[in-house]
């Protein structure tokens, strides 16, 4: 057996008990469907989702519904947890609101790139090896889990409270990183549509003022999501705060800004232009 699959093999568990110790902390003073905790239920569900359709992409060699399916559990995951919960109020109709939008504009938008692309080459070594495959759908479930743990909390929880303040704030915070992650994604793929453009690096619009803007929008909008449920957390729920700050760590640390450094630096490396603008241009917060 290779290192990596190895490696993969011992991952797995601990990406399963990580998702358990979430389901049980979150669980705590939520409802419940036939005596199961309705944030288990949710997390539990989240994964099983990925796996399923993990066995036939798996079967055909292909990650073109990576994407599509993570979107597409955000929205099962949240309308079941609306439906389930007793007395849904309207902090968690909002909630509920916010994470679907996000998720049909994120997973459209995704979904159309890699259609358009024909494959995405982080899986190209990842794709042959089954349980490095099914970890990569694993921690999707996972991702989903730890994302929208703060909006799923607030709707399953037996607590509510009334829209205040807190959800004004995080309301108007979501807007503007929504807002900031759309006008970025947009521009660069208007930047990519143009022939001229070829070979060349973004570097005008939101893409002057930070290196990843989307993903400084994507940070934004999740933070203002934890504002909005963070009224309703009792006890262990707290622990679902941590939403914002794995977002800004998985894409800070992990796939998201160093991948994109790595391929950048690869590409345009040692080029006057690349390297002036990148000297010049903070990483993720943009400059004034």
């Amino acid at each position: 057996m290779k290192t990596t699959d190895r490696n993969a093999l011992i991952a797995f568990p601990i990406l399963i008990l990580i998702g358990i110790l979430v389901a049980l902390a979150g669980s705590q003073g939520g409802a419940s469907i036939a005596g199961v905790p309705l944030f288990a239920f949710s997390v539990g569900l989240a994964f099983l989702i990925q796996w399923l359709v993990f066995i036939p992409a798996y079967l055909a060699q292909t990650e073109k519904f990576f994407d599509l399916t993570g979107s597409l559990t955000y929205i099962s995951v949240i309308a079941i947890a609306v439906f389930f919960s007793k007395g849904a109020d309207g902090r968690s109709i909002l909630l509920a609101a916010l994470v679907v939008i996000w998720a049909i504009r994120l997973g459209s938008f995704l979904f159309g790139r890699i259609q358009k692309a024909g494959k995405d080459d982080r899986f190209d070594e990842i794709k042959p090896s089954f349980i490095r495959f099914l970890n990569v759908w694993t921690i999707q479930g996972l991702w989903v889990t730890f994302t929208m743990a703060a909006a799923l909390v607030a709707i399953t929880s037996t607590s509510r409270k009334e829209l205040d303040l807190f959800a004004i704030i995080g309301f108007l915070v979501w807007i503007f990183g929504f807002a900031i992650e759309v006008a970025a994604d947009s521009q660069k793929r208007r930047f990519n549509a143009n022939p001229d453009n070829k070979g060349k690096f973004i570097q005008t619009g939101l893409w002057s003022r930070s290196r990843h803007p989307n993903y400084f929008g994507e940070i934004i909008l999740w933070v203002g999501v934890a504002m909005i449920a963070l009224p309703v957390l009792q006890g262990w729920q707290w622990v679902a705060l941590i939403s914002p700050v794995f977002v800004t760590l998985l894409l800070t640390r992990v796939s998201g800004v160093p991948l994109l450094e790595n391929k950048a630096d690869k590409k345009w490396g040692g080029q006057a232009d690349y390297e002036s603008y990148k000297k010049s241009t903070p990483v993720l917060i943009p400059r004034l």
